[in-house]
Formats: C-alpha cells, sequence, structure tokens
C-alpha cells in the first residue's frame, strides 16, 4: 500500500475508501486523525511527491485545523502561481485554477476543531491570506459565504482594501480571466451583517463599474443582510440599475425584511 493509500485513501479503521474527502469529513469528529497528521505534513512537504497528494494532503491538514495546514495555505498566498499544485484543479466555467477555492473551504471548514485545537487565530490569518488575493484568484463563489461574522469583524480592513484594488483594475478595464465583478460583490455582501453600510459602499464602488447581471443579483444579498434603514436605499439603486430579475429578487429581499421586523416574540 502506498503512502498516500495509508494517509488517505483508507479510513481510521484501516479500511480502503474511494474518496479522499470521505477520510477528511469523518475524521473531524474523530480524534484517532492526529495519528495522521505527521505523516501528512511529510507527503505535503514533499517535493518529490504527486502534487494532487501533496494538495490533498494539505486540504486534510487544513480541514483538520493543523498548523502546519494553515501556514501552508498562508505561504501559497503570498505568491499563488508558484503554489506546488497550482492548476492541478481548473474550473470548468473560466478554465482557470480552482485550487484556492478548494482550500478556502478547508479553512471553513475547520471552524469546530480550530476553537478544539486553539488554532482559531491561525485559521484568521489564513482567511486573511486569501482575501488577499481575492481581487486576482479564483474563489469559485466560496470564499465570501464561508467567512463567519466573527472573522468577517476581525478582516473589515482586508476585505475594503482586496475590493479597492479589484475595483481598480475594473477601472482599468484590464481583461479578467473570471468574474472578478461578482466575486468583488460577493465579498462586500459578506460584510453586511457587520457593517450594513459599509457593506453597500463597497459594493457600489464596485457596481460603479460593472452591473453585470450575475453581480447585481448577488449584490441582493446585501439588502438581505443588512437589515438597516440605509438597505433600502440601496435595494432602490439595485432596482434603477437591473433588470426584472434583479427587481423581483430585490422585492423578495425586502418583504423578508419586513417579515422578521414584524414578528413579534412568543411569550408563551
Amino acid at each position: 500500500m502506498s503512502r498516500f493509500d495509508r494517509l488517505l485513501g483508507t479510513d481510521l479503521d484501516g479500511r480502503p475508501v474511494d474518496d479522499v474527502e470521505d477520510v477528511i469529513y469523518d475524521a473531524l469528529e474523530d480524534p484517532r486523525h492526529r495519528e495522521r497528521v505527521p505523516g501528512l505534513v511529510e507527503l505535503m512537504n514533499d517535493r518529490e511527491a504527486p502534487e494532487r497528494e501533496r494538495f490533498l494532503a494539505c486540504v486534510a491538514l487544513t480541514t483538520w485545523a493543523e498548523p502546519a495546514g494553515y501556514e501552508t495555505v498562508i505561504a501559497c498566498a503570498r505568491d499563488p502561481k508558484r503554489a506546488p499544485w497550482y492548476d492541478i484543479l481548473i474550473d470548468r466555467k473560466f478554465s482557470v485554477d480552482n485550487t484556492f477555492a478548494q482550500l478556502s473551504l478547508a479553512v471553513g471548514d475547520s471552524d469546530d476543531l480550530a476553537r478544539e485545537k486553539g488554532t482559531w487565530e491561525l485559521r484568521t490569518e489564513a482567511f486573511r491570506a486569501l482575501v488577499g488575493i481575492a481581487d486576482r484568484e479564483y474563489f469559485d463563489e466560496k470564499l465570501a459565504d464561508l467567512l463567519d461574522r466573527e472573522t468577517v469583524g476581525t478582516l473589515l480592513d482586508d476585505i475594503r482594501e482586496a475590493v479597492g484594488r479589484g475595483v481598480t483594475q475594473l477601472a482599468e478595464r484590464r481583461p479578467q480571466s473570471f468574474d472578478l465583478t461578482t466575486q468583488l460583490v460577493d465579498l462586500a455582501a459578506a460584510v453586511a451583517t457587520v457593517d450594513g453600510p459599509m457593506a453597500q459602499r463597497l459594493a457600489q464602488n464596485v457596481l460603479s463599474q460593472d452591473t453585470s447581471p450575475r453581480a447585481l443579483i448577488h449584490a441582493v444579498a446585501i439588502v438581505r443582510r443588512s437589515g438597516t434603514s440605509d438597505a433600502r436605499a440601496f435595494a432602490e439603486y439595485l432596482s434603477s440599475v437591473g433588470d426584472d430579475n434583479v427587481r423581483d429578487q430585490v422585492r423578495q429581499a425586502l418583504m423578508s425584511d419586513d417579515d422578521k421586523k414584524t414578528q413579534t416574540p412568543n411569550n408563551g
């Protein structure tokens, strides 16, 4: 049996499995996964090992909230295209690298173990590193949705800066290899539950350069999440620049918000 099969090709009871994800996620609630950490670290750092195996080792370590996983994500984000496994996963729609999207999912899914293992700060730093490249690397609609409220609050400045860099690219009409506009709008929407007005400003900065139907639909999430009076002004803006589908989505978001406000507590 190969090293990879021993580490990620068998479950924690030693039974062969077809899907590596089954091994990774089934291990989240089984402390025996720690026994495989040293071997996975060795595999991840082995320059002679296949890129796919190194990548999956990193995914496992990151999902399991291990410092070595987070630190590797941070290191790869410093020079994304030189990551040892860059381009081993290609997005079908845009034909661009999809490894950072999968790493962001691993960081997100590590939340419970990060608290248990005391590696939450490293998890936050890994997210910070990924947000820092969100203006140039593709995240397949994952990164922004994975940012929990606590992490968003810590990374507000980083998100603002990443969106700002992206807006500059859009303003300069630089060729884009993926839908950067929507990715930036999603980052802005992640801010909405923490700072509604800031989320709206960031999104409007993006949409001032490009009001694609897809980006506008994604921007409706800000109306839904903000829960502030300014959200209505932003909703009116989206309705004015969007098509019938956007306006319908805005109406539904506003109705949902009104329903929340009219609900009365049940005191028994």
